[in-house]
């Protein structure tokens, strides 16, 4: 059986998903509530294996590691989930307990994984390591959660930018909090 393989992203409604040094949002843009966070920590703590690419494990190594202060159940229940970290430069050991560093193209590596996995297997964030898994066919869910702001002036990442054309079957939608919109899909690639 192959494993599912879910490509978790954040975004803004204009589709970014961060926000650059002249942005003063806050994580999450400051949009979250205890639905949302309650949601994440019931998502987080599904047994599944993370996969990440260098440059959002670096990111989050930095966030969420020591002295960081950051402590909340949603992150410390993610950074307890065994994660497989896709990347050519990185090299141990780190402070995440369950980390284990694969050198090698994303596109073999996550078709490796979803053949050998007892568990499904999720990415939050990663954008272009997940671009490239959609092309290949690897991405079986898009969940994507839309916060209520526009930052089409310190918007930073857009989600999709140079993806190949998908075209989006809704599987499940919900409101959380009255404004956040978390939106789950399965993707094919448009002919």
């Amino acid at each position: 059986m192959t494993a599912i393989y879910t490509f978790d992203v954040f975004s803004t409604v204009d589709g970014y998903a961060s926000y650059n040094s002249d942005g003063d949002w806050g994580g999450y843009w400051g949009k979250h509530g205890p639905e949302f966070l309650d949601r994440r920590l019931d998502l987080y703590g599904e047994k599944q294996r993370l996969v990440l690419g260098a440059a959002t494990f670096r990111q989050f190594l930095q966030v969420l590691g020591p002295g960081s202060g950051v402590d909340d159940p949603v992150n410390t229940t993610m950074k307890h989930l065994p994660a497989t970290v896709v990347s050519t430069t990185l090299r141990g050991p780190f402070d995440w307990p369950d980390a284990t560093v694969v050198d090698g193209d994303a596109v073999e590596v996550v078709a490796r994984l979803k053949e050998e996995s007892e568990v499904p297997l999720r990415s939050h964030g990663s954008l272009a390591m997940n671009r490239a898994l959609m092309a290949a066919g690897l991405v079986d869910r898009v969940q994507l959660t839309i916060f209520p702001v526009i930052s089409g002036r310190t918007g930073a990442d857009p989600v999709f930018a140079s993806a190949a054309d998908f075209d989006l079957e809704l599987i499940e939608q919900r409101t959380l909090d009255g404004h956040t919109q978390e939106l789950l899909y399965r993707p094919t690639l448009h002919a």
